[in-house]
């Protein structure tokens, strides 16, 4: 009995350092590592090869409802999840503030298409903001599919009217095209970034 009662509390350990104990009518709103751990394989070979950091990365999972959390904090140093949150995507030809596209955004490398685009990103310079907490960093894309990223102003920002919690059924409201998370998440976030000396991978996927 002893020995269940141990194994039971690790499972539950486990669950909450994921952060997928979030439902609502028994709809699980988030994942864990598991879900896409060949993506965090090439997120960490890919932090090592390109001389950045390795003691995290953010993954964004544009394919999760956007009323869900789909940012996800990676430890590669504890292996897991130590953190997820809403994130906002572009609005593109939808109305902006909406969630019109919450279970379908489009995506876009062009200037003014008011949509996200894809790729591994370099979260770099710290810089002020009129949005959120005031403060967002500079996203330097790193493919074809995000390389006017800087161009186009990109940041990861926060915003007032993300939520600290999932609102589904409901979506996220759509911004243009920056990845805009509650101002909560971006206090965690920002207090995480200031402290390290080499720039983060950013990798926003579908």
């Amino acid at each position: 009995m002893k020995n269940i009662i141990i194994l039971i509390t690790i499972i539950l350990i486990a669950v909450s350092f994921t952060g997928c104990n979030k439902t609502i009518n028994n709809e699980k709103l988030c994942i864990n590592a598991d879900t896409f751990k060949d993506r965090i394989h090439e997120a960490k070979q890919y932090c090592k090869h390109a001389g950045i950091n390795q003691k995290f990365c953010i993954l964004i999972d544009m394919s999760v409802h956007s009323g869900k959390d789909r940012m996800f904090v990676y430890s590669f140093e504890k292996g897991e999840i130590i953190d997820s949150a809403l994130c906002s995507h572009g609005c593109g030809n939808a109305p902006w503030g909406g969630d019109e596209t919450k279970t379908d955004p489009i995506f876009s490398n062009v200037a003014d298409s008011h949509s996200s685009s894809l790729g591994k990103y370099l979260i770099k310079n710290r810089g002020g903001s009129s949005f959120g907490i005031g403060v967002n960093y500079r996203l330097h894309g790193l493919e074809t599919t995000n390389s006017n990223a800087n161009k186009r102003d990109i940041v990861l920002h926060s915003w007032k009217h993300v939520s600290d919690t999932p609102v589904y059924p409901n979506g996220t409201p759509e911004g243009w095209g920056c990845p805009a998370i509650s101002n909560d998440m971006m206090k965690i976030l920002d207090k995480k970034l200031k402290t390290t000396t080499k720039p983060v991978l950013l990798w926003i996927f579908n």
